[in-house]
């Protein structure tokens, strides 16, 4: 994986998963109708799985690292289906999911180019009327610190919402949490 010692630490850890579950997750999602099969893309360590998995009935998750995967197959595998996949490659039928989601992970993903084509692979994956959800993260000191040596591509906040229309979602809106700085993101496929 992209990352560093210290950020595989954070990541993996009972704290990062509290956050996730009490502070990233119910901000990204709020107001979010997810639907019955859900695909998470960028689930990493799983942090975000352990919750999604007790709040929706069909879960899918794509990880890009061979290793991470193997590692939530072991331990979601029998309550979600574990893909070792990119999420600009999913080798996932069309319109097979009510929504898809991504947490903090776009600014692992080494390219603008490569993290639109997740952007276009999560539309494609949607059914009509599915919704593209999540969050990431935005620079600041300690993020940058954080990511010395890693991959660090953030999102520019700006920008986002007319690379998502470009992939087709209407109704695109991107935010930025009052605190954090964190962005979310959502968008529909009509």
């Amino acid at each position: 994986m992209p990352m560093n010692r210290a950020h595989r630490k954070l990541c993996s850890s009972e704290e990062w998963a509290q956050t996730t579950k009490n502070r990233i997750l119910p901000w990204a999602l709020e107001g979010v109708e997810l639907g019955d099969d859900i695909l998470e893309i960028g689930p990493g360590y799983g942090a975000n799985l352990r919750v999604l998995v007790d709040t929706v009935p069909h879960l899918t998750a794509a990880e890009i690292d061979g290793d991470t995967a193997r590692l939530l197959a072991e331990r979601w595998g029998e309550r979600a289906r574990i893909l070792h996949a990119d999420g600009a490659e999913l080798p996932l039928p069309d319109t097979s999911y009510d929504s898809v989601v991504c947490f903090t992970m776009l600014h692992h993903v080494p390219t603008s180019a490569h993290q639109d084509r997740i952007f276009a692979e999560a539309f494609r994956v949607l059914r009509p009327g599915g919704t593209f959800a999540g969050s990431d993260s935005q620079p600041s000191l300690r993020f940058w610190l954080l990511h010395l040596r890693d991959t660090m591509n953030t999102v520019d906040p700006g920008g986002l919402p007319a690379r998502l229309t470009g992939a087709g979602f209407t109704d695109v809106s991107v935010d930025l949490h009052p605190e954090s700085g964190g962005l979310r993101f959502r968008g529909k496929r009509p």
